[in-house]
This record gives structure tokens, sequence and C-alpha cells, in this order.
């Protein structure tokens, strides 16, 4: 088992997503993952009831205690919820992480499309915690909400990375599962230029916890040691398969099949 994540995101019991999807997903890659619970939801896969904040202070404790005893390969961050516990995970990570990727999923809003971050949130992200990411991860709803501009296209993912990084972003992996199409589009962008990745469009429910899952994926191979174009080719690969093997759960938008790779041995 290589690779250890330490993941920071909010709890889903459905366990289509957040911590729950986050986990197996390290676990699935091979890698080792640990947590920092920022929020306890109350959703399913029809959506969102209730979201209920962690102490940011006993968040910052989490992230403490793991960093100083299992330590960390990479961090992945997932849903914060208010701009105090993105404070206390911004500080933390300054202080105890500095030389650790960490990969940013600005999680904004369930794939119900219930809110799961306060109006402050896209600014904080931008002004705090993408500064010090290897990788920020939004969806093309995320990408418009942080950059201002629309994102309905592959030009326009490209473009909205692009903005990301003259904001401050060190890369970005910027999402097209919500645009229309008979493919997916997926464009990294970096520094060096920008990169797609295309996938048939799969006509499925089974999309709860995409970008959880993705995010952590990422993050697994930048602890395994994988360059970001090759660990970002794994995790969208890794994704397309759980959602094509789906076990069809729920009446919403169904959970993945985050064990598909075990059940190819």
């Amino acid at each position: 088992m290589r690779g250890r994540v330490l993941i920071i995101a909010g709890s889903d019991p459905s366990g289509g997503a957040g911590i729950q999807a986050d986990i197996k997903t390290v676990t699935a890659l091979g890698g080792y993952a640990a947590s920092a619970i920022t929020a306890i939801t109350v959703q399913n896969t029809k959506g969102v009831e209730s979201v209920h904040g962690v102490d940011p202070e006993i968040i910052r404790a989490q992230i403490k205690a793991v960093l100083d005893d299992i330590g960390a390969d990479a961090v992945k961050i997932g849903m914060i919820g208010e701009r105090s516990a993105g404070v206390a995970i911004a500080d933390a990570l300054v202080e105890s992480a500095a030389t650790i990727p960490i990969v940013l999923d600005p999680v904004l809003a369930a794939t119900s499309g219930d809110a799961l971050a306060g109006d402050e949130m896209p600014a904080f992200l931008l002004e705090r915690l993408a500064p010090i990411s290897a990788l920020v991860t939004p969806n093309a709803d995320e990408a418009a909400i942080l950059t201002g501009f629309k994102v309905a296209s592959s030009l326009e993912l490209v473009a909205a990375g692009q903005d990301l990084i003259k904001r401050g972003a060190t890369a970005a992996l910027v999402k097209g599962g919500h645009l229309e199409g008979d493919d997916v589009e997926d464009a990294l962008v970096t520094l060096d230029g920008a990169r797609l990745f295309r996938h048939p469009r799969i006509a499925t429910k089974a999309t709860h916890g995409t970008g959880c899952t993705l995010s952590s994926a990422v993050a697994t191979g930048l602890a395994q040691g994988l360059p970001l174009a090759a660990a970002a080719k794994r995790a969208i690969d890794y994704v397309y398969e759980a959602i094509r093997t789906a076990p069809g759960l729920g009446e919403g938008a169904g959970p993945l099949n985050h064990a598909w790779p075990f059940e190819q041995d």
C-alpha cells in the first residue's frame, strides 16, 4: 500500500460522496487514507437535507493529529463549508504541510444542486487555498463561479483553467461532465499548456460523488509519485469505469462503483 493521503472534507452518510467516497477511492488505488472531517451532512442520492459544520479548531486539531503521526504524501481538500473552517485548514496546512502537494476540489454544491458552501467561499478559495495547491479541480459550473465567465465548451474549459492560473492556481483540471455532448472532455491546464482528456458520455444517473472521487484519485496518484498528467489520466479512467459499473443504488443521482479495481482481480 503506497501513498498516504490526508482527506479534508465533509461526511456523506449515503456513502457516495464526501469522506466516504474519498476513502474508498484512495484504498481502491492502493493508497492509505486518513481524514479530517469538516462537516456532517444529512443527505442521500436525492439531495442534501442539512449541513452541520465541525468547529474550526477541531478541524485544525484533526489535521495536526494526522500530520504529526501518520504523515501524508498528498492532501485532498473537498467540502469546507464556511470561511472560518477554511481559515483553520489553510493555517494548519501552511504550518504543517508546506511541502506536500495539495489537490483542492472547490466543492460549492452537491450533484443535486444543493449548496454546500457559504457565499464567501469562492473568493476565499482563490485567495488562500488555490495558491498553496498543486491542483484545483472545479467542474464547469464551479469554474464559472470562480472565474466569472461562462464555461460551456472545451475551449472555455481551457480558458477557465488559464484564468485560474492567472488568479494564483498552480494548475487546474476543469471538468466537463456537466456540459452537453456525446463525449465528456476534461481540461488539464498548467503553465506549460493544456491537455484535453475525452471519454464517451455514459447515459446514467450514477453521478453522485464524481468530483470527490476524481480529486481523491488524482491526490492518490500524486502521493504515489506519479507526474500530474499521469495522475490525472489514471484518475479520469478510474472514474469512468466506476460510473460504467455503478451498482444502480438510490432513487436519485446514484453512487459509483469505487471498488471496481478489486473486481478485476
